[in-house]
């Protein structure tokens, strides 16, 4: 039932505990992709995915882990790149905040949703409606079918975790399938992902937001890098050639894309040997 709402993503991540111990050993272990199939870094936009990129998967969208060293990172990127450094989730921008507290990245948020140019910025923009209440209510319900569905609420979109309970998977699809059948109007997509079913409302994407960003300055005429892990960061990847940019995987090999990077430790550890190889 899964296959037939959208492609599932069967990549597995390692709990953030066991990335903890391991990201000391990073640069010894892996040097996936060759920093000189960048621009000068000055001419790049940087844009990536957090969660299963940045951030390793937990058992809760709560209980994700920020390694130390990381923020610096992302500042030290921002500032090498001009401001144009921008995280690419489909968190809201809110739980992006959280996150990095007390830090604040530019960020398009809700896969495309919304979008603020930069960190210092208040002025956010609005691409897109929330999903009907109605709809929500009815999608919540699903969250009631077993114990251990987690309900995360974002605003423009409704995600279902199952990764505390992996048994009810085709049940929660299942319950969407039904209720697309119902309301064949209602614009909505399903988008799955790492032990998640996440709903949104159709017509934008993380790829939506990724070119209204490449508009603004100080992304405006930067060759755009992008690192994504999961089935919603493909349409991204899609766009890279048409922008004059690359895009890399983590956790999967995905078509298109310039290089990959086995784990999001690896990923960090790459970015923080960007800072040092530019």
């Amino acid at each position: 039932m899964k296959q037939d709402l959208a492609q599932k993503d069967l990549a597995q991540q390692e709990p953030a505990a066991q990335a903890r111990s391991q990201d000391n050993v990073d640069a010894l272990r892996f040097d996936p992709v060759p920093y000189s199939l960048l621009p000068q870094l000055s001419d790049c936009a940087i844009l990536l995915d957090i969660d299963g990129t940045l951030l390793d998967l937990a058992p809760t969208p709560r209980e994700v882990w920020v390694p130390p060293g990381l923020e610096a990172t992302l500042t030290g990127l921002k500032a090498r790149t001009g401001g144009a450094m921008a995280l690419v989730s489909g968190r809201s921008l809110n739980d992006i905040d959280l996150i990095f507290a007390p830090v604040r990245f530019p960020a398009v948020g809700g896969h495309g949703a919304e979008m603020r140019l930069t960190g210092d910025g208040d002025l956010v923009a609005v691409q897109a409606p929330p999903l009907d209440k109605d709809l929500k209510g009815r999608l919540a319900a699903i969250a009631k079918l077993s114990p251990g569905i987690l309900l995360e609420d974002k605003g423009y979109s409704l995600a279902l975790h199952y990764r505390l309970a992996p048994h009810a998977e085709q049940a929660i699809y299942e319950a969407v399938a039904l209720i697309r059948a119902e309301l064949p109007s209602a614009p909505i997509e399903v988008l799955p992902g790492k032990s998640v079913c996440e709903i949104k409302h159709a017509g934008f994407t993380k790829a939506t937001g990724v070119l209204e960003l490449m508009q603004h300055a100080p992304f405006k005429g930067r060759h755009p890098v992008f690192i994504g892990d999961d089935v919603t960061d493909e349409t991204v990847f899609n766009i890279m050639p048409d922008l004059g940019g690359l895009a890399f995987s983590v956790g999967r090999h995905s078509r298109g894309v310039a290089g990959h990077f086995e784990q999001p430790r690896d990923v960090r550890a790459w970015l923080a040997g960007l800072l040092g190889a530019s």
